[in-house]
């Protein structure tokens, strides 16, 4: 794969600095743009071309969330993958609604940026175990909604679905399941439309939230 085109965006400029050169030392991506705030993002944005944007919650004059939700109105095929800290838990769901396919916490080390970066690239939606623990926590603090009965799941996409959620490829599911790629690509595909899920990073909250795979 060529080096992926990324878009930094975040309101802190040391932390910019240090993924930047973290990223680009490491020969995982090439740092094409970077911008301190949602807006300077979408001005930018006219002008590079990006593979993929990592792109910050909280920032001033506007935060990532409505950023995101503009970027993908005006460019649909556009990938972010969300810059998390810890207490960002509150704004999953709002980042997911906008478009993100997954989150990333700040303080990862390169191998897991290098597989976030390549994973979201490559069509896959990405959540670090550690978040997605935080994740499970919250929701097991509040009161359970009833499960929609499976959504009519099959149990063989009900294993596909415990795979995506643990963070694995369509290839790398494939072979732990012993089917080709292709089939993979078409329970995820079903998985979507019986959860009404508009990509995977929503179907992993939609899992989670209605407790239909085991993640502890």
């Amino acid at each position: 794969m060529n080096k992926v085109k990324l878009f930094l965006v975040d309101d802190h400029k040391i932390f910019r600095e240090g993924l930047k050169q973290l990223i680009e030392i490491e020969e995982v991506g090439t740092v094409i743009a970077e911008a301190s705030n949602g807006q300077e993002f979408l001005t930018k944005l006219e002008d590079a071309v990006p593979d993929l944007v990592l792109m910050d919650i909280s920032m001033p004059v506007m935060n990532g969330i409505e950023a995101t939700k503009l970027a993908k109105e005006k460019y649909p095929d556009l990938t972010i993958l969300a810059l998390s800290m810890h207490g960002d838990e509150e704004y999953y769901y709002k980042m997911i609604e906008a478009g993100v396919k997954g989150f990333l916490l700040k303080d990862s080390g390169i191998k897991e940026i290098e597989r976030a970066i390549y994973s979201v690239v490559e069509g896959d939606s990405y959540f670090s175990n550690e978040l997605l623990r935080k994740i499970i926590s919250g929701m097991n603090k509040k009161s359970k909604e009833s499960v929609p009965e499976k959504d009519g799941l099959t149990s063989r996409e009900i294993e596909v679905l415990q795979e995506i959620c643990s963070g694995h490829t369509n290839e790398e599911i494939a072979d732990k399941l012993c089917i080709s790629a292709q089939t993979v690509k078409g329970h995820r595909s079903n998985l979507l439309s019986k959860t009404n899920c508009k990509n995977s990073a929503s179907l992993v909250m939609y899992a989670i939230k209605y407790k239909l795979v085991d993640l502890q």
